[in-house]
C-alpha cells in the first residue's frame, strides 16, 4: 500500500506511546523510523517497529534510560548508553560529536552498552544536513561466517559515511552492512516473494545461493568483498570495542538482549570548514561525481549511482506515489 509520511509517523508514534514511551521521545523514534521508509530502506524502518516493542516488552530496550558520560578526553567523549533506545542514543552522540567539531574541528563520540541504532545512516544524513561530514559505525552480535568459515563469527557491523550536499544538492551518503545483504534486506524480499539480485550466501550444502529465505536459515551470509570483507567486519568490531571501552560480538553474543544488545557505536564528526573552502567543496564533489558517471556503461547496465542516489530516488518516487509499505508490515504496526 501507498501511505503519506504523517500517516505513518502518526502511527508509529501511537504504539511507542502505548508502550510507554514519553509522547517526545515516541515523536523522535517514530520520525526516525519513517524516515527510514521514506528513504527505501523498509527494513528498518516500519519493518522494525513490531521487533522494538518487543524488545521493550521484554525489557531488553529501556525506554527511560539516559547516556552518562563517563570519559571526557577532550575531543573524544564516551557514554554509557545504559541500554537505552538505540534511536535516541544515537541521535545524542551525533549532537554531542557536532558540538565537539565545532570546538575542535573534529569529535568522536564513542558509545558502549547501547541498543540497535535501527539505520545508520539516519545519523549520516542528520550530521551533513547541518554541514558535517560524518564517519560512523557500530558493531553486532555474531550473525555472520569468517570467510572459510560455516559458523557465525563476526557481525554485519554497519559502516555509514555523510558528506554535505552541494549547493541545492541532498547530502552524499553510504551506509553499509558488511555482508552482502542485510538480514532485514533479505527478509523484506523473502516477504516480496523475490529473490536477491546478486548471490548473498551459501545453502545447507555450501552452494552460493540467491535465495533469501535459505540464506536466513543457514545464516551463512556472505561478507562484501569475501576475505577482504571478512577482516574488514573484524576491525570494525574490535576498534567500536576500544574506541568505546564496550564489548565486541563473543560478548555480545552472550548479553541474550536481542539484535545489538549491549553494542558499541563510534560516530566521528568533522567540520569541513576547518579543511576547506565551501565553493572548493561544492566544485570537488561535482567533479568527482562527474567523472564518476562519465565511465561508459557495461553491458546490460541500470545505470550509475553515486552514493546516495537510491535514497534520492526513493524520494521522489514516494512523493509522487505515496511512501510504499508492505500489506503484512502495516497490519502488523495496527495490530500493537
Amino acid at each position: 500500500m501507498r501511505l503519506s509520511f504523517d500517516e505513518i509517523k502518526d502511527e508509529i508514534k501511537r504504539v511507542f506511546m502505548k508502550y510507554g514511551m514519553s509522547e517526545e521521545k515516541a515523536e523522535i523514534c517514530a520520525r526516525v523510523h519513517t524516515e527510514s521508509t521514506y528513504d527505501g530502506i523498509y527494513s528498518h524502518g516500519t519493518g522494525r517497529v513490531a521487533r522494538f516493542v518487543d524488545y521493550i516488552k521484554k525489557g531488553w530496550v529501556d525506554i527511560n534510560a539516559e547516556p552518562v558520560l563517563e570519559k571526557d578526553c577532550g575531543a573524544i567523549r564516551i557514554y554509557n548508553g545504559n541500554m537505552g533506545p538505540g534511536v535516541l542514543n544515537a541521535m545524542f552522540g551525533v549532537e554531542e560529536g557536532m558540538k565537539l567539531a565545532d570546538q575542535y574541528g573534529i569529535g568522536m563520540v564513542g558509545l558502549k552498552n547501547t541498543t540497535h541504532w535501527m539505520r545508520g545512516g539516519s545519523y549520516g544524513l542528520y550530521a551533513a544536513n547541518r554541514g558535517y561530514i560524518a564517519i560512523m559505525w557500530t558493531n553486532t552480535e555474531s550473525v555472520m561466517p569468517p570467510w572459510g568459515a560455516k559458523e557465525c563469527r563476526l557481525g554485519n557491523n554497519p559502516f555509514v559515511m555523510a558528506v554535505p550536499g552541494r549547493e541545492g544538492k541532498a547530502p552524499m551518503m553510504l551506509d553499509m552492512a558488511i555482508s552482502q545483504y542485510a538480514y532485514g534486506k533479505l527478509a523484506m524480499l523473502r516477504l516480496a516473494g523475490k529473490k536477491l539480485p546478486f548471490p548473498g550466501g551459501f545453502d545447507e550444502n555450501g552452494t552460493i545461493t540467491d535465495d533469501p529465505g535459505t540464506i536466513e536459515k543457514t545464516r551463512r551470509m556472505i561478507p562484501i568483498g569475501y576475505w577482504k570483507g571478512s577482516s574488514f567486519s573484524f576491525m570494525l568490531d574490535l576498534l567500536a570495542t576500544l574506541l568505546t571501552d564496550g564489548i565486541g560480538a563473543s560478548d555480545i553474543d552472550h548479553v541474550g538482549k536481542g539484535s545489538c544488545g549491549g553494542a558499541s557505536q563510534v560516530m566521528i564528526l568533522i567540520d569541513p570548514k576547518k579543511t576547506v573552502d565551501g565553493d572548493r567543496m561544492d566544485r570537488e564533489i561535482e567533479k568527482a561525481v562527474h567523472h564518476l558517471k562519465s565511465a561508459k556503461l557495461s553491458e546490460n547496465s541500470t545505470g550509475i549511482f553515486a552514493p546516495g542516489d537510491d535514497y534520492v530516488n526513493f524520494r521522489k518516487e514516494h512523493d509522487e506515489k505515496g511512501i510504499f509499505v508492505e500489506d503484512v508490515i502495516w497490519n502488523e504496526i495496527k495490530a500493537l
